[in-house]
């Protein structure tokens, strides 16, 4: 099998007023759909923004559009791009990854196409970009440079190559597509699919930060209320510091370092700062520049009154997962082992991935508390309508059983 190395033609990078006018020039004038990818850097770097932005037109070429340049103390305006692109469709491939960061930049999508919603539609059991290209064009497209720092300047000469690549084929995959969720019948699937994304860009918003340290990796192993306040500041401190510096908090300080210190708090007192210079995690040399945070974040738990300790645990909100309802709700038990299997049934028979027949949260919602008209319910779930005709059924047979 060949492998894809180097785009048709050299890509043009736009880090500079001029270079960003022949690009508006060319997007403008050229017709049809239009390729789109996003790289970031957060594994590197504190905020996940786009580093890199990748377009193809055919008719305009392939470019390649630094939204550092562009900033002037804040995020890059992309707006002008967006209107040349007019109403074209986007095609991009796992939309919900870069569609944020489009929005971020000013970027909103008049329709697209997700290459890799298509393909799980198609019912391919690998559905990434290079399984892709390998199933329609029998070429090798190496991903290599995925999960380096994109934030890199100047960037290097075989990233650039790369990036290119990730939006070369792109169009003729989109047509190769198209014809495939026609001839399974799939097409009209893909278009509320397609337009649902396009609405989830519109309306997306990120998740509420509280109590964020509560992820924290490793948190099991703490059993004290200072404990967990000590997981908190720490999290905190550690986060201001990559806020400031623009790294990403775990090159500031991993998790295992955090929950480790925070251990060994008892309800009464915290570590002294010599046992937490002992801790692995903490005489990494970047944890070391920032000692004088460490003890702050220790001094600052240590003269904490228990009313103002966090609680050991927090009980979730919201429905719970349904392997407790036996416990918690029997009979949305019993509707769930009744009718879920027939919904993965269903799954199968149309050769989808049964999450995309129906969300896992809009089927729990719907058996957990049904409404007397679900097809109401559903359709407030944001289950689409070809989903509804789907299992609208399957669902009121098993209520009624």
């Amino acid at each position: 099998m060949k492998t894809l190395t180097q785009p048709a033609e050299e890509p043009v990078i736009v880090n500079d007023e001029p270079s960003w006018n022949r690009m508006i020039d060319k997007v403008s004038e050229a017709e049809g759909p239009i390729a789109i990818d996003v790289e970031r850097a957060q594994s590197f770097r504190y905020s996940d923004k786009a580093y890199l932005v990748q377009i193809k037109k055919d008719g305009a070429g392939i470019f390649l559009i630094d939204p550092i340049s562009f900033e002037h103390g804040k995020i890059a305006d992309f707006s002008e791009l967006n209107e040349a692109i007019g109403d074209s469709q986007w095609i991009l491939h796992a939309a919900t990854q870069d569609l944020p960061n489009l929005w971020q930049l000013n970027m909103r999508p008049a329709s697209l196409f997700d290459t890799e919603l298509a393909g799980r539609l198609l019912g391919y059991e690998k559905v990434n970009l290079a399984a892709m290209i390998e199933h329609y064009f029998d070429l090798h497209l190496e991903k290599q440079h995925s999960a380096d720092d994109w934030s890199t300047r100047p960037i290097p000469q075989d990233w650039i190559a790369y990036a290119a690549l990730d939006v070369e084929l792109l169009i003729d995959l989109r047509k190769k597509m198209i014809v495939d969720l026609e001839d399974a019948g799939k097409e009209e699937w893909a278009k509320q699919e397609f337009a649902h994304l396009v609405y989830w860009a519109d309306h997306h918003e990120p998740k509420c930060a509280d109590e964020r340290w509560r992820r924290t990796s490793g948190l099991q192993d703490v059993h004290t209320r200072r404990g967990m306040a000590l997981v908190r500041e720490l999290y905190e401190q550690r986060d201001k510091i990559a806020r400031e510096l623009d790294k990403s908090p775990h090159k500031v300080l991993i998790d295992k370092a955090i929950t480790e210190i925070a251990s060994r708090a008892s309800e009464e007192s915290v570590p002294t700062i010599s046992k937490l210079r002992r801790v692995m995690g903490f005489r990494r040399r970047e944890p070391r520049k920032h000692m004088s945070a460490w003890e702050n974040a220790l001094d600052t738990v240590a003269g904490l009154d228990k009313s103002d300790l966090p609680q050991l645990r927090v009980h979730k909100t919201g429905i719970p997962k349904p392997r407790n309802w036996q416990r918690i709700n029997p009979e949305a038990a019993e509707r769930w082992n009744r009718i879920r299997p027939k919904i993965i049934e269903k799954a199968q028979m149309l050769n989808l991935p049964v999450e995309n027949l129906v969300s896992p949260a809009a089927l729990r919602e719907a058996l957990w508390q049904p409404s007397e008209d679900m097809e109401s319910q559903l359709t407030d779930l944001g289950v689409r309508p070809w989903q509804r005709q789907e299992i609208l059924e399957i669902i009121q047979s098993g209520l009624s059983a």
